[in-house]
């Protein structure tokens, strides 16, 4: 067995494992990994850069057993069962003040019953959110750890170094009590979610409305990526469309099945938010969207019945891509307020104490949502870290002012032209509720009081009341 104390363990040599395992590496500390698959080890010793210790071996215990104390044995391994099993096989090779993170995309309630589980057994652990896909986890990811805090101090050094850097500033930092760390993971997931079909919308009316080629959306998609829509999101959707199809003629995005496919973060989203309750209404539209399209025979059938035609886009064009950039904008911040309303409400509720000037600081670089539109975020959260929406912050107010018109007229070229627009609906539906003073339900309440007599509140006098009606 090797002489050489490690510095850091890594259960699963996928590809995300293997990507931030020798992340590690590059930045000076001694990463050692274990995959069932003997042949995982073999690989990330090979792709190890030149001058780091890398080594991958065939057991836990060997890992363990080369491992500087406390042990920091991260897991990368598919949410749910394999993650206890990892846990149980574990536990017996451990002592007290060792770490086991979990770094895979597992449901928050998961990650509250272990560590409940693990306190009893002296052993810290974390729930811990990695975003940035495969590029991200090998050169810099946007990393959520939650949970133990004194787990944080000894990884702090280890995460700061190997995480995504704005201005020099790491894209990593504690993020609340509990299972704080997969909850925010859980949520960008969400908005992750909502963005996609946002931009998604956008695609299909320009495409099948206004009959734009893949060379005219890569345009227009690069060229919003270098003013105020830069994110990572819109950056790829521009690259995606000049790519050719390697098994046939023309474009390959031409050639892909419309139907997406889905890890279930989003509908955890979607379901954690009905039960704070908390409003979020643009992830709930992704996620049914999603759903919807997984019907591709009904929907093809429907079409046959209905025999819908979009209406093709005849007047001033320009004038139209700027509609639909405004739309894109504000639709995309309405969404971000959403979640983030989300994790203000679940800090409280769950006692979290989720940082969220923390957390869309570290969503600026290496995760898949990160966009310019949070550094606006940051310095809101500066200014007012207990802001339960960020729509109440003046400046991204005014920002709203700006531009809520054309969110309005693309809502209305959507449905004139018959091009469903769920989210970007949902999106402007959010903001219009939310910005009322009298919304109304109070004839909801009337009607729960008539067939029910579930009783209502009046405006003039406090307590409930009951109307035979």
């Amino acid at each position: 067995m090797s002489s050489i104390q490690y510095d850091f363990g890594m259960v699963g040599l996928g590809t995300m494992g293997r990507n931030l395992l020798l992340n590690i590496a590059d930045h000076g500390f001694a990463a050692i990994g274990f995959d069932l698959d003997p042949a995982k080890g073999k690989l990330l010793e090979e792709a190890a850069s030149k001058d780091t210790t890398v080594k991958g071996v065939s057991t836990l215990a060997e890992m363990v057993a080369q491992l500087k104390t406390p042990r920091k044995v991260m897991m990368l391994v598919p949410a749910g069962n394999p993650v206890d099993i990892v846990i149980k096989d574990l536990l017996p090779l451990l002592q007290e003040g060792d770490i086991i993170i979990d770094g895979g995309n597992s449901h928050f309630t998961d990650t509250l019953r272990r560590i409940t589980f693990l306190e009893d057994k002296k052993v810290h652990f974390m729930g811990m959110g990695v975003s940035g896909g495969e590029s991200g986890a090998r050169f810099g990811p946007s990393i959520m750890p939650g949970g133990d805090q004194g787990a944080w101090n000894y990884l702090k050094p280890i995460l700061e170094a190997v995480s995504a850097k704005v201005n020099g500033d790491p894209c990593v930092a504690y993020m609340g009590k509990n299972a704080a760390g997969h909850y925010v993971k859980m949520v960008h997931n969400g908005i992750e979610y909502a963005i996609m079909q946002l931009i998604s919308e956008v695609y299909d009316f320009f495409k099948r409305s206004m009959g734009l080629d893949n060379d005219e959306l890569h345009e227009i998609f690069k060229k919003w990526n270098d003013g105020e829509l830069q994110s990572f999101l819109v950056e790829i959707t521009a690259n995606i469309f000049p790519r050719k199809d390697d098994l046939g003629d023309g474009r390959l995005i031409d050639v892909i099945l419309d139907k997406a496919g889905s890890k279930g973060t989003g509908k955890w989203t979607s379901q954690e938010a009905m039960d704070l309750p908390v409003p979020l209404p643009t992830v709930d539209l992704a996620v049914a969207m999603r759903d919807l399209s997984a019907y591709k025979d009904e929907r093809v059938s429907a079409e046959d019945v209905y025999k819908p035609k979009v209406k093709a886009f005849t007047a001033d064009k320009e004038k139209a891509i700027q509609v639909m950039h405004d739309a894109l904008f504000l639709s995309t911040l309405i969404c971000y307020a959403q979640g983030l309303a989300m994790l203000a409400k679940a800090s409280a509720e769950r006692k979290m104490d989720i940082p969220l000037k923390d957390v869309v600081r570290i969503w600026r670089g290496g995760c898949i949502i990160r966009s310019t539109l949070l550094e606006t975020f940051t310095a809101a959260y500066k200014k007012q870290p207990q802001l339960t929406n960020i729509l109440l912050d003046k400046k991204i107010a005014s920002i709203v002012k700006k531009k809520q018109a054309n969110l309005r007229r693309a809502v209305q070229l959507f449905a004139g032209a018959r091009v469903p627009a769920g989210a970007m609906s949902s999106s402007l539906a959010y903001f219009d509720a939310y910005t009322s003073g009298r919304m109304p339900t109070n004839l909801i309440q009337a009607q729960r009081d008539f067939f029910g007599a579930h009783t209502y509140q009046r405006i003039d006098q406090s307590g409930s009341f009951h109307t035979e009606w």
